[in-house]
């Protein structure tokens, strides 16, 4: 009998100090919700596949942060008042905390922007220039929910940090986070990440909505092909006149541009196929895990994370309405012409907001291929949000 009283009296010594007891004392309530969103989110990436590269690696870094007593990530040694003391997180932090320095540092999202550089043809953006109106237009809604939530009495770094969801780029919004708004890098990182794996079920409402029959089944004429020293000074010269003009986008731009460098030159082969696919492979699985760690119950569970949200997906809508808007009125300008559907790839959700431009536009007319076209704008807001991000970070100071 005292054997089997020791007995139990261990296993209930082992259960409340495990992770269990956690889960169902004080706010442990709220790990569990956020365990279930992680576990939402793997499915998404998995069964939908949306956006699994990014999604997948996302949904598991949230549920590793709130799992009690795993110790992986600390949100107290990132939330100090007097500041980070790096000295201390490499003593004490996790395997999490110490991935999480290249958010914090600003490393990961440059790195990200050299992979995508390398991976991306800006040939249709060259062949037709008209595509960075359309790449601008996109961008509307960063500064729509920017205003919005200076209306409601955000602070101007917060505001920033929100309207940037509009880009629908997470590498971009996760930037400009760790500098105006660290505080909120957990849910801007999700709701930004969250809208561009939705962009297939966000935007083609949209796209009917604004758009006629007609001008969904317009033919686009073939692009010019595109010299191979065109190739090679756009680089250059975009890093130049960008990084003169606004100095704090020059991380993400420059980094961006030296990726497609790489490329176009063919002469580094070796290190452009790496910035494709083992630097980036790399990178975004540090990126994806450590901002899902961000999201831990006990601070990511709140009424400012709801209009996070919210606001988030205002500005992504905008963005969408933006670029479609524009490409209706250079349809109308170049008497049919183009077809206003390319417009609302304009975010810079590289390549799927291309595809979902095609595959609406196939709905109406399969013989319609409009993808190369929309490829244009596409890539045009992947400058086009560096540069925002640019403008909203000298607007803020940093």
């Amino acid at each position: 009998m005292e054997v089997w009283n020791k007995f139990i009296d261990t296993i209930g010594g082992i259960l409340g100090e495990s992770g269990f007891a956690g889960l169902f004392t004080g706010e442990g309530w709220k790990n569990l919700i956020m365990i279930g969103v992680a576990c939402f989110f793997l499915f998404l990436a998995i069964k939908k596949q949306f956006e699994p590269l990014l999604l997948l690696p996302i949904a598991f870094g949230m549920l590793l942060t709130n799992l009690p007593g795993a110790g992986l990530y600390h949100p107290e040694l990132w939330n100090l008042a007097g500041g980070i003391d790096y000295g201390e997180v490499l003593h004490e932090g996790g395997i999490l905390d110490l991935l999480y320095m290249g958010v914090k540092l600003g490393i990961y999202p440059p790195l990200i922007f050299l992979g995508i550089g390398a991976m991306t043809d800006f040939g249709p953006l060259i062949a037709n220039p008209k595509s960075f109106l359309l790449g601008a237009a996109a961008q509307f809604g960063i500064f729509v929910a920017f205003i919005g939530a200076l209306a409601l009495g955000m602070p101007a770094n917060q505001a920033a940090s929100i309207g940037i969801i509009g880009g629908a780029d997470g590498p971009t919004a996760i930037f400009v986070t760790s500098k105006l708004a660290p505080e909120l890098l957990g849910p801007i990182a999700v709701a930004a990440y969250s809208y561009m794996a939705l962009i297939p079920v966000i935007q083609p409402p949209f796209m009917k909505l604004l758009t006629t029959k007609k001008e969904r089944m317009i033919r686009m004429t073939q692009l010019r092909t595109v010299s191979k020293v065109e190739k090679i000074i756009f680089p250059v010269l975009v890093t130049i006149v960008v990084s003169l003009l606004l100095p704090s986008a020059a991380p993400l731009v420059g980094m961006l541009m030296l990726g497609n460098l790489m490329r176009e030159s063919g002469v580094v082969d070796r290190i452009c196929k790496t910035a494709q696919n083992e630097l980036m492979n790399i990178i975004t699985i540090f990126l994806g895990v450590t901002v899902g760690a961000t999201t831990n119950g006990a601070t990511f569970l709140n009424l400012n994370t709801l209009k996070i949200v919210a606001m988030g997906l205002a500005a992504f809508c905008f963005g969408t309405v933006g670029g479609l808007l524009l490409g209706k009125l250079m349809c109308l300008v170049t008497k049919g012409k183009v077809n206003p559907l390319i417009g609302s790839a304009g975010v810079s959700a590289v390549p799927m907001a291309a595809r979902v431009s095609q595959k609406v536009g196939q709905q109406y007319d399969p013989g319609n291929f409009l993808l190369m076209h929309a490829m244009g704008p596409n890539v045009a807001g992947v400058i086009g949000s560096a540069v925002a991000a640019g403008v909203l970070l000298k607007m803020c100071g940093a």
